[in-house]
């Protein structure tokens, strides 16, 4: 089970999403949000629960693995910060909602780079 309380496994706390559809939004220069660029969210987030945690994601637990113990990713994945922005733009740029049309690969690597700096 998920829950928003914090004394519990697998808290859903907004912080694994909202900050990195923001991100994703305002680098594809996006005239707004819609719901694939939610979904693309979503899913993002999703994919990272299921792969192993490994140092990359700069986390001290690295004995997490999908389950019933974690279903989501933890807030200070720093996997999420290439992850679900990368989705979200590419999702804005599939809807028409980009301004600018981002190099997936070159932008996962911005992303990557940063993520690893923080």
């Amino acid at each position: 089970m998920a829950t928003g309380r914090s004394d519990y496994p697998n808290q859903v706390n907004n912080v694994i999403a909202f900050p990195y559809v923001f991100r994703g939004a305002l680098d594809a220069r996006a005239r707004g949000i819609n719901e694939d660029m939610k979904r693309a969210a979503t899913a993002a987030i999703a994919a990272l629960a299921r792969e192993p945690v490994t140092a990359e994601a700069g986390l001290e637990a690295s004995d997490l693995s999908f389950g019933r113990g974690y279903l989501i990713p933890k807030p200070f994945d720093r996997r999420l910060l290439e992850r679900v922005p990368a989705a979200v733009a590419e999702a804005a740029a599939r809807t028409d909602l980009a301004r600018i049309t981002l190099d997936p690969e070159e932008y996962r690597g911005r992303l990557a780079k940063l993520a690893r700096n923080t």
